[in-house]
């Protein structure tokens, strides 16, 4: 178990280590305060701005992008890569595809969120449920997203480069969505995308040692 552990840090990498180090102490240190915050408060003061000035053609279409990238509408994706992956027999990317987008919903969802329980921002233009902090679809989509992104490419090397310009640019406009709608403050996003981040590079260390492991086992 412990050459497992070190054999994961490694693949993590100083770089990310230190970054998932940092994200988890500012979360803590942070987080409540950014969750007492509201009106009058500078993340309130981002949203007006944004708002005034994005023309209202841009704003309609951030509103469909918001409702698309809705739980619902995102299960029937996650679904349907797990079927292309299920089809094909890639089933440790399956595996991994299922802890990771599994596991960031239960960490956003079922720990984050409650524990901070901050409020939506006021006149918000879709009504969504629950709490605020952290931003569920910036956290979801980044990890969905490059997560399928990587797993593919290893086996479709010439799609690396489309699949990621894709996913970042609908990601963007995700992440611009929920700011428009006035489904999340600001911070929500920038902890999502922390959460997200980390996780990702949760995975796919775990992934690497996994598959290194696996390779080494089956050597005679």
């Amino acid at each position: 178990m412990g050459h497992l552990l070190r054999d994961w840090l490694r693949a993590l990498g100083p770089n990310r280590a230190g970054i998932a180090l940092v994200s988890a102490l500012l979360l803590v240190l942070i987080g409540p305060r950014l969750a007492r915050l509201g009106k009058g408060s500078f993340d309130d003061v981002l949203l007006d701005q944004l708002n005034a000035h994005i023309p209202e053609p841009l704003g309609q279409l951030l509103h469909g992008v918001y409702q698309v990238s809705g739980a619902q509408v995102s299960a029937v994706l996650v679904l349907a890569v797990l079927c292309f992956l299920a089809r094909k027999r890639f089933w440790p990317e399956l595996i991994c595809l299922v802890i990771g987008t599994g596991g960031i919903v239960l960490l956003v969802d079922r720990l984050f969120k409650p524990w901070f329980a901050r409020p939506r921002p006021e006149l918000s233009l879709l009504e969504p449920s629950g709490f605020s902090f952290p931003s569920g679809h910036t956290a979801g989509s980044l990890v969905f997203y490059f997560l399928s992104c990587t797993l593919l490419a290893a086996h479709y090397p010439r799609l690396r480069k489309p699949m990621f310009v894709v996913s970042s640019l609908w990601v963007s406009l995700v992440w611009l969505s929920t700011l428009v709608s006035r489904a999340h403050w600001p911070t929500d996003l920038l902890a999502g995308a922390a959460i997200g981040y980390v996780w990702l590079s949760f995975c796919l260390a775990g992934f690497t040692v996994w598959k290194r492991h696996h390779r080494s086992s089956s050597l005679p």
